[in-house]
């Protein structure tokens, strides 16, 4: 049995750990009240952007455009939306399998677009090809920079570098829900089969200008919008698996304290005994 000095060490050590981890969901309670109040601000923008756009490819059916239609290249690049930070249960981790584990893709194939520190380390462990890495944007997303890396992305695949544009992050459903996420962005895919299941007269889809230049313009701001709303939601998801994983600490923490007390009350009851017997046994002694 460990001595009382030790005990005690360690219950001192572990108190001030759990003095941490409440200090660390308080601070990421606050910051998930602002980080949720944007995301669902933001979602109702992308998310009429999203369904705009697949309204009217749909109604439109097969097109040859550009950003319709898989580039020459068997390149994939891949927007990762992780954290700076760890401290945050399975919310990096389980966006990165999404991408180290998919059995359909080979690593030579992946360029990856990491936006968060922890993202950047864990694919340059895992041997893949990082071809940028922000950890600014996802402490303060603008929507000024989710254009700027949608026009990066957008020339790559225009000069036929990259033949498909995914995004990986995690969805913000509730404050003790969020779902990791891969979606394709570019070639843009759409539910025209939907099309078919309508009933009754559909109203002919009339573009000006141009279709191809009304495309042009429309389908990378989709792809900014999509972007954007992913940061807004995997900040929100960010800071709520945080603050559960620091409340499950704390109460670990807890757990293990009153664990100790209850084996330094025992420790303490035996060296009394211990000395009581002592006593005992010199005073028969003596006597």
């Amino acid at each position: 049995m460990a001595s009382m000095r030790d005990i005690k060490r360690r219950r001192v050590s572990i108190q001030g750990t759990q003095q941490i981890t409440k200090a660390m969901k308080l601070v990421s309670t606050v910051k998930l009240q602002r980080a949720r109040a944007n995301a669902e601000r933001s979602k109702e923008y992308f998310t009429c952007m999203f369904e705009t756009v697949n309204s009217i490819l749909s109604r439109v059916g097969h097109m040859e455009h550009k950003y319709l239609v898989p580039g020459a290249s068997s390149k994939k690049a891949v927007i990762v939306i992780t954290s700076n930070r760890g401290l945050a249960g399975g919310y990096n981790s389980n966006v990165i399998k999404l991408i180290a584990r998919n059995p359909e893709w080979n690593k030579e194939d992946v360029i990856v677009y990491t936006l968060g520190n922890k993202g950047r380390e864990a694919f340059v462990r895992y041997g893949y090809e990082v071809r940028e890495c922000s950890g600014d944007i996802v402490e303060n997303p603008a929507y000024a920079d989710a254009m700027a890396l949608s026009d990066r992305l957008l020339q790559s695949f225009a000069s036929g570098e990259v033949g498909e544009i995914y995004l990986a992050y995690t969805a913000f459903k509730n404050t003790v829900s969020h779902v990791p996420t891969l979606l394709k962005l570019l070639p843009v895919e759409y539910e025209g089969e939907n099309q078919e299941k309508q009933t009754g007269p559909q109203a002919v889809m009339d573009f000006e200008p141009e279709d191809e230049e009304a495309l042009d313009l429309i389908l990378p701001k989709y792809m900014t919008s999509l972007i954007y709303g992913a940061l807004m939601e995997s900040v929100a998801s960010e800071n709520g698996a945080r603050m559960q994983a620091m409340d499950s600490a704390t109460s670990n923490a807890e757990d293990m304290i009153s664990d100790l007390m209850l084996k330094y009350n025992r420790a303490r009851q035996g060296s009394i005994t211990q000395e009581l017997t002592e006593i005992i046994a010199g005073a028969e002694a003596l006597g």
